[in-house]
């Protein structure tokens, strides 16, 4: 990958959008005059950074460098404010405190256009909160991206999954050197990455995952890799990003990144930066279902 190339298109993309809002004067004096948090209207659009880690099997090191970089992707834009939260009792449309009362400001599902997730595992939410959470995608039309360990995360509820796309089931290779196949070099995320990229990733494998529900816009050549028993698509297909609508709501995946440093790739974090302006229906793009590519599937054989 020419990577000088890419840093430069995607920082410039990034310089670009602050461009524009600058015409209303510098990121940092709007955030605070417009940012919405002390009383006055929000004029940009919030985000809610979530990462509730207390039941982290293995805890990722990369996850709090990943939520100051949305927060810092936001600010830089001039797009939209970000309440980092590593609690999740403001995943409700009415948070409360510890004594039961309701919460006195802050960020909840009434007040964010989408959420940014990395929770770990199990993550600890009550049944009315997980109803609120699926109504501010599938009914309230709320955007919800997703990275990494994300996946792993409310295994135990299946709505979750169904909402994300899938669920977690191993990494099989650990951390290694693939090589990444661009299927949708149109999407807002992905148009700015080569047909093909080599990335050092713990790429997560995700089960019960249907194409015919999600767009795949990245996977991993598994045929650059050594054979492996614990693959659960024997035809190749190893899908790494991918795009998808639930109901009204728009939400994205994308399995990068394991290592903090790799938060710092610009082809990395413009991924995420692209995905959340479209989450935020602030671009738009095509997600309809694609099949795995036919000519992929006989390679396979």
């Amino acid at each position: 990958m020419r990577r000088t190339r890419l840093r430069v298109l995607a920082l410039s993309a990034i310089c670009c959008l602050g461009f524009a809002v600058a015409q209303q004067g510098p990121p940092n004096r709007r955030a605070r005059e417009q940012g919405g948090r002390g009383g006055r209207a929000r004029t940009r659009k919030a985000v809610l950074a979530w990462a509730d880690t207390r039941n982290g099997i293995a805890q990722h090191d990369s996850v709090s460098h990943a939520l100051s970089l949305v927060e810092r992707l936001g600010y830089e834009s001039g797009l939209w404010d970000t309440y980092i939260r590593t609690d999740s009792n403001i995943i409700s449309y009415q948070p409360q405190m510890t004594n039961g009362q309701p919460a006195s400001g802050g960020p909840s599902l009434a007040n964010v256009d989408a959420i940014f997730f990395m929770g770990h595992r199990d993550v600890p939410i009550e049944d009315k909160q997980k109803a609120d959470l699926l109504k501010f995608v599938h009914d309230d039309g709320k955007g919800f991206v997703a990275a990494h360990v994300g996946l792993t995360a409310l295994m135990a509820w299946p709505e979750f999954g169904e909402m994300l796309g899938g669920q977690f089931e191993n990494h099989p290779y650990g951390t290694v050197d693939g090589i990444v196949i661009n299927e949708d070099p149109s999407f807002p995320a992905t148009k700015h990455l080569p047909a093909f990229f080599k990335l050092t990733d713990e790429f997560y494998q995700v089960k019960n995952f249907s194409r015919e529900n999600s767009r795949v816009l990245l996977r991993l050549d598994t045929s650059k890799l050594p054979p492996n028993q614990n693959l659960l698509n024997k035809n190749g297909d190893f899908p790494l990003v991918w795009a998808r609508m639930y109901g009204k709501g728009r939400v994205f995946y994308a399995s990068f990144a394991h290592d903090a440093k790799t938060w710092d790739n610009p082809d990395i974090y413009h991924i995420y930066f692209e995905a959340l302006r479209w989450a935020l229906g602030l671009t738009d793009a095509d997600v309809t279902p694609r099949p795995f590519p036919a000519t992929a599937a006989a390679e396979a054989q």
